[in-house]
């Protein structure tokens, strides 16, 4: 018995209703980064394994699809040597490529890679897959979308303000009530260094980034596993669990971090950003969240995230500032920020919500329904007319049994049906069914095309 066919966990096939309401999504975005006057461009899949390792910190490291080395892989290598090996390093060997983890350091390596063919400041949006090699779970998966968009050759806040304006304007366009998360790298950085452990940031920042996944207790049990002492851990606690409105926080950190050089820049970054989004008004609420550390590695300033209020899911959109990205590929000094919507979550908040537009799994909005090789002929003039007028036709292409080719109207949702007999040829109209009421009516094409279209 041959068997069943099916696909990695962590990914999934899409329907043509699904791909609808997919295409809405990135159609909705897609237009928002235009408003703003982002260009699109697009990356490989797969980059050369050296431009993705490290830039992610050592659990991201762990995350990537590596893709062996063509032909034989093995080639020159000793058994005592695949033995001996540690993974990391075996798998640099065996592979010089990976697929893409995310859209931001192939970007940065596009902006290195193609520096002097760019207008800076460069804004730029990319709507296209990455992949990781996560734990497959409600919301987490393998292969997913990403819609980024980043201004690189700017520090200035301005881009932050537009980009949360962005994410305002679509998660309003999509209907769904979501909380803005702010925070900043170098009040983390302030904070490390006001408890006496700056040398432990990127374990405190990688830890706090947990918070709402693994609880308070299991955050403090990671900082503790990580070295640092118990009395830096207490002095933590207040600040992991402070509320009040974000004027009152950044009262309070301005006094906590006020021996703190970088935390006292990252308290005014933010103040600026939330001074002049509360002057321009958003439909949805930002608030300041101290604990909200995005867990990559490369972030340097103004960090976001985004909560659907309506909806259990993880975050569904993330970004931040990133000084020193290009740096590393050999072009320092160029300032960027980003963020990235997380499509496939976004689909799934939709999905639950029921917040798509009926227009948008409409497929086919008009069928013809063929009586045989002479009215088939007589319809295609028609359809070509109803298309040029922006309306969706098919004719059913065999002259089957009346009930089949009704059924198969049905069964995807056509809302009308087009009759054409030896009486309408001789009339030269056509007979038209709303397949919602039943109603029948005889109409001309400029009234067919009139009826459909108003429906739309």
């Amino acid at each position: 018995m041959a068997t069943k066919p099916g696909i990695p966990k962590g990914t999934r096939d899409f329907s043509p209703i699904e791909m609808a309401k997919r295409n809405y999504i990135f159609d909705t975005i897609r237009s928002v980064y235009a408003l703003y006057g982002f260009q699109q461009i697009e990356t490989p899949a797969m980059e050369n394994l050296s431009t993705l390792m490290g830039k992610y910190g050592e659990e991201g490291d762990k995350l990537l699809f590596k893709i062996l080395n063509s032909g034989n892989f093995l080639s020159g290598l000793q058994p005592e040597e695949l033995a001996g090996e540690g993974t990391n390093k075996l798998a640099a060997r065996l592979c010089e490529k990976g697929l893409r983890y995310d859209l931001t350091v192939p970007f940065a390596r596009y902006v290195v890679q193609h520096r002097e063919e760019l207008t800076l400041p460069f804004r730029r949006y990319q709507i296209q897959p990455v992949w990781r090699a996560d734990r497959p779970q409600k919301g987490r998966y393998r292969e997913f979308y990403q819609c980024d968009a980043d201004v690189v050759g700017s520090d200035s806040l301005l881009s932050e303000v537009e980009l949360m304006q962005i994410v305002d304007t679509v998660f309003s366009r999509f209907g769904i009530r979501v909380c803005i998360k702010l925070n900043n790298r170098k009040i983390l950085t302030g904070i490390a260094e006001m408890i006496g452990e700056a040398d432990k940031i990127v374990d405190i920042t990688v830890a706090m980034d947990k918070l709402d996944k693994i609880g308070l207790d299991n955050v403090n049990a990671e900082l503790a596993a990580a070295g640092i002492g118990g009395e830096a851990i207490a002095r933590l606690q207040p600040i992991i669990t402070m509320s009040g409105s974000n004027a009152e926080k950044i009262a309070v950190m301005k006094q906590v971090l006020a021996g703190s050089e970088t935390g006292m820049k990252g308290i005014g970054e933010c103040e600026f950003v939330l001074d002049t989004l509360a002057a321009l008004g958003l439909n949805n609420a930002i608030e300041l969240d101290l604990t909200l550390a995005r867990g990559l590695n490369y972030y340097t300033g103004c960090i976001f995230e985004v909560k659907a209020l309506d909806v259990q899911i993880g975050s569904i959109t993330g970004g931040g500032r990133y000084d020193n990205l290009t740096g590393i590929f050999g072009l320092p000094g160029v300032s960027g920020v980003g963020i990235s919507f997380g499509a496939d979550r976004i689909f799934d908040v939709l999905n639950q919500l029921d917040l798509y537009p009926r227009e948008t799994t409409t497929g086919t909005q008009l069928m013809f329904v063929n009586f045989g090789a002479a009215e088939a002929a007589w319809c295609l003039p028609v359809m070509a007319s109803v298309r040029a007028a922006g309306i969706r036709c098919e004719i059913y292409p065999d002259a089957a049994k009346m009930k089949k080719q009704m059924g198969y109207a049905n069964a995807k949702c056509i809302p009308f049906v087009a009759l054409v007999g030896e009486t309408e040829m001789q009339e030269g109209r056509v007979t038209l069914k709303n397949m919602e009421t039943g109603e029948q009516t005889s109409a001309t094409v400029d009234e067919l095309i009139a009826a459909v279209g108003g429906n739309r």
